[in-house]
């Protein structure tokens, strides 16, 4: 079919996002064709228009948050039929890879090949322009539809609104899981979050989960302080040197349980001062993506080795996409957990460079492009 679509053809020069025509093959035995209802606007796409994760090939259709209606399936598709709900992950898991098997979906070895610039058997399934096109995370959000693995698709119920189910194939599941997961997070712990846009903020609404005892939200942007309380922070604070300051207060002096990085690009100065505020044998949790080519880091090594403190990397929040989709959007069922207000506006494919660029100036929590 022949529909529009958000691609990159210079990636790493801010040149921004071009819509236009774009061709997408029906799905192969494997795979499905969306009709989405939504998409968000994530960082992770922008990291590739500046440069910051780059790519020796283009070009790109970006967008790996969205959710939609299966139009149509391949012959060997057996768990999911036309009509079904889906969210598509930004991370596949194939469910029978080693990792896959102990229980890590997040690593699962088809997520290696997400930024390789075509579908796991090597081709495209988009072309624009006469040529093939890659698409971001194997899905490309930023079109109406997609043809995707189904390994990349997981169901939920049809009452969930498709525009903000969205949201859980990526931001929410990834700021959710730092806390609840990745930083083990125990009854009454004090918990530091650098960033709260629309990751950052979900690791708060995961905190509150957990049942932390003090949840501090350290960001820059007003309003992003301002809303923070609204998803279960008891205190903000615009900068580090602040946040240290609660964090003595509240702690006499140890330091708090969890801190956790989930930051819009995370460059080597931030890990000092969250390392610092860390307490001895608390744990420091690195979600926010670095420029893939940094290597420099501010870093008291002697200190976090002696204080026996531990340093996390997670993916995905650590989470496992097929169990924990479902799961968020149940609880957003039960109102327990947040998805309408993570919101702060609405775009139109075509206005994609205007939304990415009220996301670089920290006006949303989350921008979401919605379809027709």
């Amino acid at each position: 079919m022949k529909t529009k679509g958000a691609l990159l053809w210079e990636p790493g020069t801010q040149s921004g996002w071009s819509v236009e025509e774009i061709e997408l093959d029906p799905p192969k035995k494997t795979e499905a064709t969306v009709k989405l209802a939504a998409s968000g606007i994530c960082h992770s796409d922008d990291h590739l228009d500046t440069g910051d994760i780059p790519l020796d090939w283009a070009p790109i259709l970006g967008g790996h948050e969205g959710a939609g209606v299966v139009t149509e399936v391949g012959d060997h598709v057996a768990d999911l039929q036309v009509g079904d709900h889906v969210v598509c992950s930004f991370l596949p898991s194939c469910g029978t890879c080693s990792m896959c098997v102990a229980g890590k979906a997040n690593m699962c070895a088809l997520g290696a090949g997400v930024l390789a610039g075509t579908s796991p058997d090597g081709t495209h399934r988009i072309h624009a322009r006469g040529q093939g096109v890659g698409a971001m995370s194997y899905l490309g959000t930023f079109a109406p539809y997609v043809t995707v693995p189904t390994d990349a698709l997981v169901k939920i119920d049809k009452d969930i609104p498709l525009d903000k189910a969205a949201l859980i194939g990526c931001g929410v599941p990834t700021g959710w899981g730092s806390t609840m997961y990745a930083a083990d997070l125990q009854l009454g712990d004090v918990v530091v979050i650098f960033g709260v846009g629309g990751v950052g903020m979900n690791a708060v609404q995961g905190a509150r989960h957990r049942g932390a005892k003090a949840i501090i939200a350290v960001d820059p942007v007003d309003y992003k302080r301002e809303r923070a309380p609204e998803f279960g922070a008891t205190h903000t604070a615009a900068t580090a040197a602040e946040a240290a300051q609660l964090v003595e207060n509240m702690t006499n002096g140890q330091g708090a349980d969890r801190v956790i990085v989930t930051v819009g690009v995370a460059y080597g100065s931030i890990l000092e001062p969250a390392q610092a505020m860390t307490r001895r044998g608390g744990v420091l949790v690195l979600t926010a993506a670095a420029p893939v080519l940094q290597r420099d880091v501010q870093f008291d090594m002697f200190t976090f080795a002696m204080s026996g403190k531990r340093l996390q990397g997670t993916l995905y929040g650590s989470t496992n996409a097929r169990n924990d989709i479902p799961l968020i959007a149940d609880l957003y069922r039960r109102d327990e957990m947040k998805l309408d207000e993570l919101v702060t506006r609405t775009y139109a494919l075509e206005d994609i460079n205007t939304a990415f660029q009220d996301l670089r100036e920290g006006k949303n929590i989350r921008g979401v492009i919605v379809y027709d």
